[in-house]
């Protein structure tokens, strides 16, 4: 016998498999046509970075004769920044902190999101062709605010992937986000490594774990959302048992 580990997935809606399976469906006919359309892809999201880290107690173990009894202390509310980033073809675009003048954290609203958008991230790409390139985002309402769409169709055109826009994007479907199933993690076993004290220096190893990824890497990610539409076709929307058991 041999140990096994339980995984921990997205819970997936009854309604969620159909509208999985019609974007898995859609994206596989976009790479019949064009073989590197998965290059043109923006893929973007936000996610927070507490300061005090993360300990994952499934993976923590700590052999002994005796129980240690050790505890580790956590503040109910720890500071944080929150951040946005873009990964394609081209590289990875950011990170974005949402911050307020004082470098505080703050929610991102419909608001800020636009003003990122229409501040940073356009001017960011404004070099790139982005002719045939798609910009997909999760269902988050600051994403998929009409306005928001509006302003994302003066760059984009007709190829967003949104709730409210041209192809719709399929919910609580973080396995199919390279940024959910790669870049968080990756940056925050990086960033992390170095106990970072105040929030600078946590910016700071975001910053440099970001920069440290290697073009090599973005492709063999972007490789790896071909095959997750793959497979997310053969299980009909469902969860992706070749990824997540995968040895």
């Amino acid at each position: 016998m041999k140990p096994y580990k339980v995984q921990l997935v997205q819970q997936l809606k009854p309604i969620d498999h159909p509208s999985r399976l019609r974007f898995a469906n859609w994206a596989e006919n976009c790479l019949a046509e064009d073989n590197e359309f998965y290059q043109k892809i923006i893929f973007s999201d936000e996610a927070h970075f507490h300061l005090g880290g993360y300990v994952n107690k499934q993976n923590c173990r700590i052999w002994g004769t005796e129980n240690p009894h050790v505890v580790i202390e956590k503040p109910m509310h720890p500071q944080r920044v929150t951040v946005w980033c873009g990964l394609w073809s081209v590289g990875i675009i950011g990170p974005f902190f949402f911050e307020n003048e004082a470098e505080i954290a703050v929610t991102v609203n419909a608001e800020r999101y636009r003003a990122m958008l229409n501040d940073w991230f356009f001017q960011d790409i404004e070099a790139d062709d982005l002719d045939d390139v798609w910009f997909p985002q999760d269902g988050a309402t600051s994403h998929t605010a009409h306005a928001t769409i509006d302003v994302l169709r003066r760059i984009f055109g007709n190829r967003i992937i949104s709730r409210n826009a041209d192809v719709n994007w399929p919910p609580r479907s973080c396995d199919l986000t390279p940024l959910d199933y790669y870049l968080w993690g990756a940056v925050k076993d990086k960033c992390y490594a170095n106990n970072p004290e105040t929030i600078q220096d946590l910016k700071t190893e975001i910053q440099a774990a970001i920069g440290e990824i290697e073009p090599q890497t973005i492709e063999n990610v972007l490789k790896n959302w071909v095959i997750r539409i793959g497979y997310c076709q053969v299980s009909r929307g469902g969860h992706l048992a070749e990824i997540i058991f995968h040895k």
